[in-house]
């Protein structure tokens, strides 16, 4: 009930990541190739940083010709460097994304990894950009993606009661239908970014707030 409850909202309510997601940020008209590496490109820009930052990120390299692994590692460093000094922690991100290309070129011809094992032996790689590279460039359901949004609020919703984001795609994939797990992630991004927010989350005007624990409890303390 809860999940429909929040789909049927976001039905009605756009979010960044509805537009400037990484899953809409790999050029489909582009080389098959040359579209995963984008789409990889972009989830590794996306860590710790806002959907508008990194969908400018990609313009800039677009600007530039045709996004790939190949041009990336032709790429003068300080002129990446200059493309993706908005995203949260641009200097490392660079480094990571230079060295990815060098083994996308020398041992995939290019092209990325087919398989959540060898996407996460890539620099800057971990669980979360690996099965949403899956899901986005491979179109392929093997995990389910889990962001800060993904973490935050399922642990608000009871859902899981988890840590750190990888126990919480562990204890979800125990229980939520496959066909679920690809959705989820947008879904809950979205509803995290413009609803159930980190900082000061809109409790009195969330859908599901009568079954969330969270702000069930958070009402309690306000009534008392």
């Amino acid at each position: 009930m809860v999940y429909d409850k929040i789909a049927e909202y976001r039905r009605t309510h756009t979010a960044a990541v509805d537009t400037m997601g990484c899953e809409r940020l790999g050029d489909a008209a582009a080389n098959p190739k040359n579209f995963r590496f984008q789409t990889l490109l972009a989830l590794m820009l996306s860590s710790r940083t806002k959907d508008e930052v990194t969908a400018d990120a990609i313009k800039k390299l677009n600007q530039l010709g045709e996004i790939s692994a190949k041009s990336v590692l032709e790429m003068d460093g300080e002129l990446l460097g200059q493309c993706i000094s908005k995203v949260g922690f641009h200097q490392s991100k660079r480094g990571f994304i230079q060295r990815s290309a060098k083994i996308c070129v020398e041992q995939y011809d290019g092209d990325i990894p087919d398989n959540v094992e060898d996407l996460i032996k890539l620099p800057g790689v971990g669980p979360k950009m690996a099965y949403l590279t899956m899901q986005c460039a491979w179109f392929k359901n093997t995990g389910i993606g889990v962001d800060i949004h993904v973490h935050r609020i399922t642990n608000r919703l009871g859902w899981v009661k988890t840590t750190a984001p990888e126990d919480t795609r562990v204890a979800l994939e125990d229980w939520l239908p496959q066909e679920y797990w690809r959705g989820i992630n947008p879904l809950l991004v979205g509803f995290g970014q413009i609803m159930c927010k980190g900082v000061k989350p809109k409790c009195s005007e969330c859908p599901v707030s009568q079954w969330c624990p969270s702000a069930q409890l958070k009402k309690s303390f306000v009534n008392k």
